[in-house]
């Protein structure tokens, strides 16, 4: 008691010294928000951190996939060029070995007409008959070698049926002697391979 000090108030009254102790509380209060509000900033900065990471790393994924789509488009791309090239060369080569048999085939043909010129610009009038049968053979050498290579003359003689698909119709005419569309005249003969028909036959139908 000796230690403690009195005041008096208005009344007189001794009042005993209580330590201001508010502003230490206050303090160790403002401490312990600012300690939790640094701990609390610690984690939402790396919250944000995490998420960077996580959106670095998809982007990378997507690039990579980006690049693999890439590659392989650009793969596929030059396989389709080499088939198409390759292709179209076997194509050609196909077309010049046709035009190759075919040729061939037609050789003999046409040695067999340039003697049978030769032939008729020597002869006189007692060789016409001889001049006439070269030609025949000519002619029949002929269709043997468009059967040789599958090609069939188209049907067409007089009192054929017209069939649109197999003969032109070049004109019409008046034939008591024929049924209503049959052929009267064949002006050329048409040619087929196989179901293509490489020309119509030219003909005058009649009725």
């Amino acid at each position: 008691m000796a230690d403690e000090e009195l005041f008096f108030g208005a009344d007189d009254e001794p009042v005993k010294d209580q330590a201001d102790n508010s502003s230490v509380e206050d303090a160790a209060a403002s401490d312990k928000v600012s300690a939790e509000g640094a701990a609390s900033g610690t984690e939402e900065n790396d919250v944000p951190a995490a998420d960077a990471d996580e959106g670095a790393r998809e982007e990378s994924k997507a690039d990579s996939a980006a690049s693999d789509l890439e590659a392989r488009y650009m793969s596929l791309y030059a396989e389709y060029d080499n088939y198409r090239k390759r292709t179209q060369k076997e194509k050609d080569n196909l077309y010049a070995d046709a035009i190759a048999t075919v040729t061939k085939e037609f050789l003999t043909l046409i040695d067999n007409l340039d003697r049978a010129v030769d032939g008729a610009k020597r002869s006189d009038e007692t060789s016409l008959d001889k001049v006439i049968q070269g030609m025949e053979l000519v002619g029949r050498q002929a269709q043997d070698t468009l059967t040789k290579i599958g090609v069939e003359e188209i049907p067409a003689e007089r009192g054929t049926k017209f069939d649109p698909n197999l003969h032109d119709a070049m004109m019409h005419v008046d034939d008591d002697e024929l049924g209503e569309q049959e052929i009267a005249m064949v002006f050329a003969k048409g040619y087929k391979y196989k179901d293509r028909v490489i020309r119509h036959s030219q003909v005058q139908v009649a009725n």
